[in-house]
């Protein structure tokens, strides 16, 4: 993988990880079109590059993050419930579902449920306090998006319009609760590479590259998160959804054409 090619990789990863999308569906595409294949670096590379996603959010609402103890308490809450199922059977949901069918498919599912959540949540309570319970029914929705294809980002927002908040409220919330979520999964990755002779070796040979990445992802998931909760707050669900059926038939559609694609 040369540089243009990371830099890609990286708008990719900015532009999708926050959105109801599925960053895992265009991964795949984006290394089918540049022609990558899916090897060491490469699941080293998209997985160092989500710290540059999550220090946009950090970055964007550090003020939140600097308020009561009561807000980290809520997002352990939150937390738990995908931490406990990826420790207990993560890799063995990865070995059954990790494919590039499964991701197609639950693109276009996805994407048809999606044009319904508005009118099926679309509920918002007067008071967006966001509770214990509510954080934790936010958690347990978190969970089905161990499924690939399904977007964290669209389970934990429908999830919390489930529990009559806004759509505006249920996003932001969504991001605070990707800080600890992706910094878990990707920090055990992580820890692994720097545990492995051959990781410690693919980190020290890329520094630069890797670098590149995270400043890429940083900078656009900073433009994609303003859009997104702009863009949500006038319009709704329903242009993701169509979006996300665009994209999930084209992966069909890539691979009934014979371009090998993998799950990153």
């Amino acid at each position: 993988m040369n540089t243009i090619q990371a830099i890609i990789i990286s708008i990719v990863e900015g532009l999708t990880e926050f959105l109801p999308v599925s960053s895992t569906g265009h991964m795949i595409i984006t290394q089918g079109i540049l022609g990558i294949k899916s090897d060491e670096f490469i699941k080293l590379f998209t997985v160092c590059i989500q710290f540059g996603a999550i220090l946009s959010v950090l970055v964007m609402y550090w003020k939140r993050f600097f308020q009561t103890w009561e807000f980290y308490w809520k997002l352990l809450v939150a937390f738990i419930p995908a931490a406990i199922i990826g420790f207990l059977a993560g890799d063995l949901i990865d070995s059954f579902l990790e494919n590039v069918w499964v991701v197609s498919i639950m693109l276009v599912v996805g994407g048809v449920f999606m044009l319904f959540v508005d009118k099926w949540f679309n509920n918002p309570a007067k008071d967006q306090t966001i509770t214990y319970k509510k954080s934790f029914m936010i958690g347990l929705a978190q969970c089905v998006a161990m499924i690939p294809g399904v977007s964290r980002s669209m389970a934990t927002i429908v999830g919390g319009m489930t529990q009559k908040l806004s759509r505006k409220t249920a996003a932001e919330f969504s991001f605070f609760l990707a800080v600890p979520t992706m910094a878990a999964a990707s920090g055990y990755k992580l820890l692994k590479a720097f545990t492995s002779e051959s990781g410690m070796q693919l980190l020290s040979d890329n520094l630069a590259t890797l670098l590149i990445g995270n400043l890429v992802a940083f900078i656009v998931a900073i433009l994609a998160i303003k859009f997104f909760i702009s863009f949500l707050t006038k319009y709704g669900f329903k242009a993701f959804g169509y979006y996300r059926i665009v994209v999930g038939l084209l992966i069909i559609i890539l691979m009934f054409c014979g371009i090998p694609l993998e799950v990153a």
